[in-house]
């Protein structure tokens, strides 16, 4: 790997374009050449985990009302597929509609190191992009491959959230860079757009805080869609803010750590494997994901209390991240509002631990239901809930190996009489270092699961069929990639709902 410095410039010092580190990712991307056998399992692992989550969401609001306005964009042949129907449209709308169908459950991969990210969300843009343009499995993969480089790379070298700015910003770049991959465009091209979706898709930190709306599942499909329209700007020979990294009214300097910024970004050699993507994690559970060690954590303890309702306090000892984010140190009322949204209780640890220690299981809709939320024995338990920062937990969340790195926490449960019992988990079962690490046969399950009311049987072998052999597909054949579902029912539930300006 390479080392990379990344500071602030004066316009005076007149950077040059190859120091700038738009320039070095896209680079990276237009360089990636030969690709590794085991990061192409691991593409195929999260095509598929993408599609499961993605159909089981299709009678969501917010999927239904990006794939309203998507279907409303049909743009110039051939097109790209949008999940829940029979129809092509532009590619970038149909990275928006798809792009918020994987992400609405909050149930796909991740990677956390000094900032979060989803690296999936990858993945619509650029499988729209490709089925527009006529684009291979081969060609597929190696965008996404290449996106999840740059991404993991921007992940770990500079952090967003300290300044309360998306982590899209990250997003939008690897799309970029993952589309020039797949499109073998020069690396000039790619710098361009890379600055202008930096550019255009740094946003605060509110879409994940207070009282969330839906949006945090449009904000990343919007990241997407930008990506793809910057690559066509780019592509017909625009310029874009530059250096938008290093200027001196730029990103680092405006956005995040000031004109004195200081960054590493460490990047692969031309030559080098690009093995990123085994770095990140999919999700056993629809939640949050420092919230899924969690959950198995309350699974567990629930067969060493008595009754969840001989609870008198919880204290979850965890990470700077965790309890910040999604616990008590976010300081947001709404996470212990038994009237708050979907997206608000799945940012919730208080919530989660709660219901997850009294069914002893976690599920993407019951879980989440109002009436749950609203039962009072529960209302009871979460409200004795609360998280602390420590110290250990925050450094095995950034330790440098990933093999000792961990997302979990410590329970302490005092019960009625005073007895305590404590337990911890240091990383989600379904993590690579967990007790089931996920493997291809469990990516399989979770999607006939997830696809098992909207897919039938034969339909999901054929699915399985193509995404397994991506490497080998033609470009007719991505078509394979979006699951038969039954589109009538999906039309009526999206003419149900209130009509917008398209």
């Amino acid at each position: 790997m390479i080392e990379h410095h990344v500071r602030v410039h004066t316009s005076a010092d007149r950077l040059p374009r190859e120091d700038q580190l738009a320039w070095k990712l896209a680079a990276v991307a237009t360089a990636t050449g030969e690709l590794d056998a085991d990061s192409v399992t691991m593409a195929v692992n999260r095509v598929i985990d993408n599609a499961a989550v993605a159909v089981a969401s299709l009678l969501r609001r917010p999927v239904a009302v990006a794939r309203a306005q998507a279907v409303a964009h049909r743009g110039a042949a051939p097109g790209a597929s949008v999940f829940g129907t029979s129809v092509r449209t532009s590619p970038e709308w149909a990275a928006w509609a798809n792009g918020t169908a994987v992400r609405e459950l909050d149930f796909h991969d991740t990677y956390l190191a000094a900032d979060y990210s989803h690296p999936g969300d990858n993945i619509p843009p650029l499988l729209a992009v490709a089925q527009h343009t006529g684009g291979t499995g081969a060609d597929l993969l190696r965008g996404i491959i290449a996106a999840y480089e740059i991404h993991v790379a921007l992940v770990k070298g500079i952090c967003l959230h300290k300044h309360r700015i998306d982590h899209v910003a990250h997003l939008s770049a690897a799309t970029a860079c993952g589309l020039g991959a797949l499109l073998r465009l020069p690396t000039e091209t790619v710098y361009q757009a890379v600055q202008q979706a930096v550019h255009t898709t740094t946003a605060t930190r509110q879409s994940r805080k207070g009282e969330i709306s839906s949006w945090k599942a449009y904000a990343p499909a919007f990241a997407g869609k930008a990506a793809i329209e910057a690559v066509d700007r780019a592509m017909r020979g625009e310029n874009s803010p530059s250096p938008i990294y290093e200027g001196e009214d730029g990103f680092l300097a405006w956005m995040l750590d000031g004109p004195a910024a200081d960054y590493t970004v460490l990047l692969p050699e031309p030559d080098e494997p690009r093995r990123a993507i085994l770095d990140t994690y999919t999700k056993e559970h629809s939640a949050e994901y420092q919230a899924q060690a969690i959950i198995d954590l309350a699974r567990r303890l629930r067969e060493k209390i008595p009754a969840p309702d001989h609870v008198r306090s919880v204290v979850l000892h965890t990470s700077h991240h965790t309890h910040h984010v999604i616990g008590s140190g976010a300081n947001d009322p709404q996470k212990y509002d038994p009237t708050a949204s979907r997206e608000t209780l799945d940012h919730s640890v208080p919530y989660i631990f709660a219901v997850a220690l009294q069914d002893g299981a976690w599920h993407h809709e019951r879980s989440y239901a109002p009436e749950r939320a609203r039962r009072p024995e529960t209302v009871e338990l979460w409200q004795k809930i609360t998280t602390v920062e420590d110290p250990e937990w925050t450094r095995r969340y950034h330790d440098p190996d990933p093999d000792r790195r961990a997302f979990g926490g410590r329970a302490v449960i005092t019960l009625a009489d005073g007895s305590v019992i404590e337990d911890q988990l240091a990383v989600a079962d379904a993590h690579p270092a967990g007790a089931r690490p996920f493997d291809r046969p469990a990516y399989a399950r979770k999607f006939r699961t997830l696809a098992e009311n909207a897919v039938a049987p034969d339909g999901q072998d054929r699915f399985l069929s193509a995404a397994e052999h991506l490497a080998e597909l033609s470009a007719p054949d991505l078509d394979g990639l979006f699951p038969a579902v039954d589109t009538e029912a999906v039309a009526a539930y999206d003419a149900s709902l209130p009509k917008g300006l398209f």
